[in-house]
């Protein structure tokens, strides 16, 4: 097994990392979007959170609404623009924000956030959640927003330059289990060699020790799909490669909602959170690097 050791602030639900100017960033689920910095992937610090208070429009569009969720982090035209989900939990009245950033070194005259407000929504009359974003770029340099879970599965719909959900454009499933609930959230999707790899979380997570969450992965040569295993299941009928599960290790519980972090040395890292079952299953970040075997996403034994 590779996980990295890790010290200092790990405790995390929903992790994603970036690199600027040589130093590490993560963000993560909590009050004000909590932001995390390393100098070596190993060490984490907490740096501080994005919002001192919610944005008006969260507490409106969402009330109830306290933590915001599952952040997404992607350096587009200029900017870091984070995505982060409002929800409460269990619901299905959700949305998705966009905040930005010219930097994310505080020490910088550039670092100040700006809230640009709401890029999706869902209610009951919705086929799905918009909750769990993420980003891909395509290989002519649009970029798409991956989220959803539970009602309806996973989806995906394109971004216009500026950040936001095309007006009327098709939002397309794209990973279901065709169950009641649909216990799969978490998407994540990179492009690799000609193809673009899901990752996603199925089964059910925040429960401690008691969380069945766990990592699948799969692969397309089309980025809406279809995705399928190495088996040549459909994600769309509950197909998924298992990377990691509750079985994985003695320590760690419910390992999932994972991110791929690419390093600039060309090394992939599995980025995700699990649950301390020597610590009274608090959710701590995990870190370990992501091969590449015959085509298809691979991690230590």
């Amino acid at each position: 097994m590779a996980l990295l050791a890790l010290s200092g602030f790990v405790q995390t639900h929903d992790a994603t990392i970036v690199k600027e100017n040589g130093v590490y960033y993560r963000v993560q689920t909590g009050m004000g979007i909590p932001v995390s910095v390393s100098k070596d992937l190993h060490h984490w610090d907490l740096l501080g959170k994005i919002f001192e208070e919610n944005p008006l429009w969260t507490s409106r569009a969402i009330p109830g609404s306290t933590s915001l969720w599952a952040p997404e982090i992607v350096f587009r035209n200029g900017e870091w623009r984070v995505y982060y989900s409002v929800s409460t939990f269990g619901s299905q009245k959700s949305a998705i924000g966009l905040v930005v950033n010219k930097t994310l070194d505080p020490a910088s005259p550039e670092y100040c956030w700006h809230d640009l407000g709401c890029v999706l929504q869902s209610d009951e009359s919705c086929r799905y959640n918009a909750i769990d974003p993420a980003v891909i770029s395509d290989e002519q340099g649009n970029d798409h927003l991956l989220f959803g879970s539970f009602w309806g599965g996973l989806q995906m719909v394109p971004l216009t330059k500026q950040g936001f959900v095309v007006k009327d454009a098709e939002v397309v499933n794209i990973a279901s289990r065709r169950t009641n609930p649909n216990p799969v959230e978490g998407g994540f999707i990179i492009r690799k060699d000609g193809y673009y790899y899901l990752f996603a979380s199925y089964d059910f997570c925040c429960r401690g020790t008691a969380s069945t969450y766990h990592i699948v992965c799969g692969r397309s040569e089309n980025l809406y799909g279809p995705y399928y295993d190495s088996i040549g299941e459909s994600f769309l009928e509950s197909g998924g490669d298992t990377l990691r599960d509750g079985f994985s290790f003695k320590k760690w519980a419910g390992p999932g909602h994972n991110s791929v972090f690419a390093d600039d040395d060309g090394k992939y890292y599995l980025v995700y959170h699990a649950y301390d079952r020597e610590d009274n299953g608090e959710p701590k970040l995990l870190i370990e690097e992501l091969f590449f075997e015959n085509g298809w996403p691979k991690v230590k034994v």
